[in-house]
Order: C-alpha cells, then sequence, then structure tokens
C-alpha cells in the first residue's frame, strides 16, 4: 500500500541571478553554461546538469547545495512565516509545558488572520521578525 508523505525538513535557498558573486560563491563554471564544477563536489544538479537564471540553489543541513527549478520549487517550498519574538517565545512555552495549540488561543485571544499565521508557525516553523 501506498502511503503519502510530507516533507518536514526546512532548508534555506537562494535564487540564481547569474551574477558573478553567485557564480563564484557556488563555484559554478560560467555564466553561459552553468554547469556546476568539479571544484564544488557539494554541488549536486539534477535534470539538465544546469543551473538556469531564475532557478534555486538550495543549501542542505551538511552544507551541502542543489539546485531545484523555479516551477518545482514554487510547488514545492514556502517562506516560514515571520511573526514577533513575544509569539515566538509563547509558541516555545506552551510546546514545552506540553499544552495544547487550543490552549494558546484561548490564553492570547488572537483574531482570525493571527491565527492562521501561528498554527503555520506552530506547526512549520517560524522566522522571529527584526526587531526596529
Amino acid at each position: 500500500m501506498m502511503k503519502v508523505y510530507r516533507n518536514t525538513a526546512t532548508i534555506k535557498a537562494e535564487q540564481f541571478d547569474g551574477s558573478d558573486e553567485m557564480i563564484d560563491k557556488y563555484e559554478l563554471i560560467d555564466a553561459g553554461t552553468m554547469l556546476g564544477t568539479h571544484h564544488s563536489p557539494e554541488l549536486y544538479l539534477t535534470g539538465s546538469g544546469k543551473v538556469d537564471v531564475g532557478d534555486w540553489i538550495a543549501t542542505g543541513v551538511n552544507g551541502e547545495y542543489w539546485a531545484i527549478a523555479d516551477d518545482v520549487f514554487k510547488k514545492t517550498y514556502a517562506e516560514l512565516p515571520v511573526i514577533p519574538k513575544v509569539w515566538g517565545n509563547a509558541i516555545e512555552e506552551f510546546k514545552a509545558n506540553h499544552y495544547k495549540l487550543s490552549e494558546l488561543f484561548n490564553e492570547w485571544g488572537w483574531n482570525y488572520d493571527e491565527q492562521e499565521l501561528i498554527v503555520r508557525a506552530w506547526l512549520d516553523g517560524y522566522v522571529v521578525e527584526e526587531e526596529k
């Protein structure tokens, strides 16, 4: 029986812009072909073996890189929600004390839009917004 899985890992990625800076950073051969160089064994290229402008270069947990076509990236990944530090602290406190998500909502009284953001942050992780 086939089972359905979801990816629970987060990645860091940046969209390739063809700049010399990114070519150097990822040790690519040149801006014409964008083939990964033999000097960069950490860059895994799939499909055509090319990184085209607009593709994404992802960084794995062990520092390895791989290219993802833009259309595949947009279907597969979404940015983590950005939330205030106080919300992040509340999530961590409630999780550490084994509270339910509903108890967090009852305690804080968030509106609907905030609740949707908090659910995503609770389930997928989050980034704390920079202080102004």
